[in-house]
């Protein structure tokens, strides 16, 4: 395993555990995704250059931006749960009602 593969594993495995043991305001959990995202990103972007492939050469462009609609509509959730609720726990998330 290379060291540029294990700096992608870890960013992600990092990631994870911080969205796992860090989830009490939404915000955090949100950069963790977002953490995760971009490790898959650079993982992706590197894959085509290694490989000496040009097949997989748009694969990153699709996921970020998938990426970049999950930020949005993780940012629209945070704002609108911040305007009812006054705070962005996610304890709070659990009581919404409809």
């Amino acid at each position: 395993m290379t060291l540029l593969h294990l700096s992608f594993y870890l960013a992600f495995t990092i990631s994870i555990l911080g969205l796992a043991f860090h989830r009490m305001h939404l915000i955090s959990a949100l950069l963790c995704l977002e953490s995760m995202m971009l490790a898959l990103y650079i993982a992706l972007a590197m894959w085509p250059i290694q490989n000496h492939s040009t097949s997989l050469a748009l694969t990153p462009v699709f996921m970020l931006a998938f990426s970049a609609c999950e930020a949005g509509t993780g940012l629209a959730i945070l704002v609108a749960s911040t305007r009812t609720h006054g705070s962005d726990h996610l304890i709070n998330l659990n009581t919404l009602r409809c």
